[in-house]
């Protein structure tokens, strides 16, 4: 409906049905792989693995999803959403509930390619159906009312995988994410899909058609934002372990809450003033809470750079997804949406390999100092950006 038709773009209806279905579903889905985000370098540290082979098993299930996810962005155009998402989904739960049943690293490190090829089906496939749904006007607040789905789960997942861990086996925690991913299989196939209409421009593709163009920007980065994540996510948990630091479930749970929070009026100042408005600010809190890991002296350092993390990562990722939809074609929204994820992939594979090399040679601490690098080259990339931008206008 429009303004035309007597309402404002800006009332265009975000919580539909279809919107609550796809929020859900993918609540569900990312608490299965939250919970197993913390305890995956745990099991890997069980089955005799070092830093290294922790930060391998890390790293090839984000590469397995980057490889897939181009072919994702076609199929979503070719097949359709449903077709893309439930398969990626059924991928996912196979995979995960094999984990606890696999008696070497090396079965392990295969489990986790599949893996990582059902993550980047359902993702992109998520992300893509999300957005077509949302009113186009309305895209930065209604990506960040989605993300904060997957946020919600980020607040409780990563913690009830380390509580649940130490009360249940490997196995039984792992065959309870993959019934969380069923649960979002049933909730999904209720969603009254758009049908995609195949143009010349959707059929006709070259085999190295395996990105947007238009995307490029906003994916390069989120490439240097989220190597961050490698670090937090595969070495946190034991960098505060050796630190003597307690509490590692209450940064999980701080960071998500600060998350939520964050996208609740990011996307909002999106909608009206750009990105902008969001990404160096966003930028510079993360790249403070590197330097205060790096330190990290004591637990009100540690829930300080949960916050500020959290309150970074909310406000830049859904801006810089918004950014990239918008900037694509609509028959390339599918591909779009791949693009960025896979940079997300990217950025998250490279850290946690790179990480492990760095933990392992130099230290711990080492891995943050580098990550606030990271940070700091994506905010010079943006300002370079916003320069070429007002050359050409």
């Amino acid at each position: 409906m429009d303004s035309q038709a007597g309402i404002p773009l800006h009332k265009e209806k975000i919580w539909t049905r279809d919107f609550v279905l796809i929020c859900i579903s993918n609540f569900f889905i990312f608490l299965g792989f939250q919970m197993t985000l913390p305890t995956i370098p745990l099991f890997v540290e069980k089955l005799g693995g070092n830093d290294q082979l922790i930060g391998a098993v890390v790293g090839i299930f984000t590469f397995s999803a980057l490889l897939v996810r181009p072919y994702a962005g076609h199929a979503l155009e070719s097949k359709g959403r449903r077709f893309v998402y439930l398969t990626g989904l059924v991928i996912f739960v196979i995979a995960v509930g094999s984990f606890g049943f696999l008696p070497t690293i090396a079965f392990l490190f295969f489990m986790r390619v599949i893996q990582g090829v059902g993550w980047g089906f359902s993702t992109t496939a998520s992300g893509t159906i999300a957005s077509d749904i949302i009113p186009p006007k309305r895209r930065g607040e209604g990506m960040g009312y989605y993300g904060l789905s997957g946020n919600i789960a980020l607040a409780f997942g990563p913690s009830l995988g380390l509580i649940l861990v130490g009360i249940i086996s490997f196995s039984q925690l792992f065959m309870i994410c993959a019934i969380l991913g069923l649960a979002a299989f049933f909730l999904s196939s209720r969603i009254n899909y758009k049908q995609v209409y195949l143009t010349q421009q959707t059929t006709t593709k070259s085999k190295w058609d395996i990105y947007e163009k238009s995307a490029l920007e906003p994916a390069m980065l989120l490439f240097f934002i989220t190597v961050t994540f490698g670090g937090i996510a595969s070495f946190l948990p034991l960098y505060t372990a050796q630190k003597g630091i307690e509490g590692i479930q209450l940064y999980f749970l701080v960071f998500a809450l600060a998350l939520m929070a964050s996208r609740t009026f990011a996307g909002k100042i999106y909608d009206r003033k750009g990105h902008r408005a969001v990404f160096i600010p966003g930028a510079v809190c993360i790249m403070v809470a590197m330097v205060l890991l790096a330190w990290l002296p004591n637990m009100t350092i540690l829930i300080s750079a949960a916050i500020l993390y959290g309150i970074g990562f909310g406000s830049v990722q859904p801006a810089l997804q918004a950014w990239a939809i918008e900037k694509s074609p609509k028959h390339r929204r599918g591909m779009a949406t791949a693009t960025f994820f896979s940079s997300f992939d990217l950025g998250v594979g490279i850290g946690a390999l790179l990480f492990g090399q760095i933990g392992h040679l130099f230290g711990y601490h080492t891995i943050y100092q580098t990550s606030a690098v990271s940070v700091c080259i994506a905010i010079i990339l943006y300002i370079i950006l916003l320069f070429k931008q007002r050359k050409t206008v």
